[in-house]
């Protein structure tokens, strides 16, 4: 299983980015899909998160501004991020739950993308 984020960039206070993330493999099933990020000399933190139901979960520093969605049929998830701040500067990754046949068995493993840069200047 692969996970392919993309979308990241430089972008001034107050713009928007998107964010997409491609899942690809032998995939039975993605529960969880999420956006982490990672600021320079920081822990990664979660910042969003959608079960394959649709439910959704946001970070409070990102409420109200950040918009994650997906699609199953696709296996892709994108965060939509909007009024950016410069402390929204961080490596942003996704992650996903994923569930594989693997030998006649199905196999849960958690997954990681590369990491894309977001970048906003003030």
């Amino acid at each position: 299983v692969q996970l392919q984020a993309s979308g990241g960039g430089l972008v001034q206070a107050g713009g928007s980015l998107r964010l997409s993330c491609a899942a690809s493999g032998s995939i039975f099933s993605i529960d969880f899909m999420g956006w982490y990020r990672q600021a320079p000399g920081k822990q990664r933190e979660l910042v969003a998160a959608i079960t394959s139901g649709g439910t959704t979960n946001y970070a409070d520093f990102v409420k109200g501004r950040f918009t994650i969605s997906r699609d199953n049929a696709k296996n892709t998830a994108s965060l939509q991020m909007n009024s950016l701040k410069p402390e929204d500067t961080a490596v942003y990754y996704c992650n996903a739950d994923v569930v594989v046949l693997r030998y006649s068995s199905y196999v849960r493993g958690d997954y990681w993308g590369q990491g894309t840069q977001v970048t906003v200047s003030s």
